[in-house]
């Protein structure tokens, strides 16, 4: 084998300009596909990065109404009947389903009003959330401190607000012990917080600008066991799941709604479900697919045309080695190591044409990302099953060169001029 691969370098290397011709096809096709499959890639990473966030695997799982009666008095009455606190215990269960590494349960209110520091008012999301929220969203403390057990256990009245309501509502100044009024009630900032990650949303919908436009209000955190000082009453709460990572995430989210559903819901007016964002993110890579895929195969045209030129100039080495192959034969080499000859020769053409295209491919990807802004993702396994996809072209095509070959009659061959 060794003996044969080197041959057919010997014979590359002599016929340089031919051989690169002849490979041609090949570098163009694997380059083509190499391409695209990256771009594929890079834009599928992306999708799901600006969808879900970059390392942030964390479930929203929220109750919804079943009608639209059951809808106003789920976000409009005093308290939606049939749905039960969350106990400790159930956290604790929760925690060890399937996907989760983490559960967090809080209150919120997405457009709050009556929030005021001073005479500035605060139009964003107001959150009363449990002692695990800032660990399960991947929150950090820029400056003061975060909530602590005591905070929890004397039902203490501060507050945690972000960066973008310390600029809004303190405009500048230190907000560290600054007081925001929430419907009348005092609370003592102590902390700034923000979260770790950050990506860019994608929308779809007014929903979905509605969403964009709330989180980027600001926020404020309070306990939870405060959130009845200015609400003066208990509400359904929702649940944060850090999944233990992004592909469990609509496990860990599924698992935890079935769970509130079955332990917390008495009611057929109410349910919990899970924000499936990795399934919007697949749903989108698949429209993304799609259409790329079909590139492929046009690409995968030009490998056809590379492995005909392959056969072609197979036989013509056929032909003008009549005379080295009809003195191989009568010398006693069989037809099998005449055909593992031929074989080798163009299974090792196309394997350089393989690599060749493969780099040019990779070249091209990176070209394009830095030309046009597109997000590439070059991969490895695609790149070795494109050098081994040329060889087996290269197997297939020289068969009919190689059998040819091995098939001569010598003494007709030694006659050949």
């Amino acid at each position: 084998m060794l003996e044969n691969v080197n041959l057919a370098l010997q014979g590359v290397w002599s016929h340089k300009l031919r051989s690169f011709l002849t490979m041609l096809g090949i570098i163009i096709g694997i380059a083509a596909i190499i391409t695209i499959v990256s771009t594929i890639q890079g834009t599928n990473e992306q999708i799901k990065q600006n969808l879900i966030g970059a390392g942030n695997n964390v479930v929203r799982v929220t109750i919804s109404a079943t009608d639209s009666q059951n809808y106003f008095d789920l976000n409009y009455s005093a308290l939606p009947e049939g749905i039960d606190p969350v106990t400790g215990d159930m956290r604790d269960e929760m925690e060890k389903l399937g996907g989760v590494s983490l559960v967090s349960m809080y209150h919120v209110r997405e457009w709050c009003d009556n929030v005021y520091v001073g005479n500035s008012a605060f139009s964003g999301s107001l959150y009363g959330v449990d002692d695990h929220y800032l660990t399960a969203v991947d929150y950090a403390v820029n400056y003061g401190r975060a909530f602590t057990a005591a905070d929890f256990a004397q039902r203490r009245s501060v507050a945690l607000i972000d960066t973008k309501s310390a600029q809004s509502l303190f405009q500048g100044e230190n907000p560290i012990g600054g007081t925001v009024e929430i419907q009348g009630e005092p609370f003592t900032v102590v902390g700034v917080v923000s979260s770790r990650s950050s990506s860019g949303p994608v929308i779809n919908s007014f929903q979905d600008y509605q969403m964009y436009a709330g989180s980027t209000a600001g926020t404020i955190f309070i306990p939870d066991v405060c959130w009845s000082v200015p609400y003066r009453y208990d509400e359904p709460q929702y649940a944060a799941v850090r999944a233990t990572s992004t592909n469990d995430m609509t496990a860990a989210g599924d698992n935890v709604a079935k769970y509130l559903n079955e332990n917390v819901i008495r009611t057929t007016k109410y349910k919990y479900e899970s924000k499936d964002l990795l399934q919007q993110a697949s749903d989108l890579q698949s429209l993304s697919e799609s259409t790329n895929k079909q590139l492929i195969w046009i690409a995968a045209i030009s490998l056809v045309v590379g492995g005909i030129g392959v056969m072609n100039i197979m036989l013509v080495s056929v032909t003008e080695r009549t005379r080295e192959i009809g003195l191989k034969i009568a010398i006693g080499a069989q037809q099998s190591r005449i055909r593992w000859q031929f074989l080798t020769e163009a299974a090792v053409l196309t394997s350089m044409g393989g690599i060749l295209g493969v780099a040019t491919g990779i070249g091209l990807a990176e070209m394009m990302s830095h030309i046009m802004g597109t997000p590439v993702a070059i991969s490895v396994p695609a790149c070795i099953i494109a050098v081994a996809f040329s060889m087996v072209i290269g197997v297939v095509f020289g068969l009919v060169p190689a059998v040819k070959a091995s098939k001569l009659n010598p003494i007709e061959a030694l006659r050949r001029e």
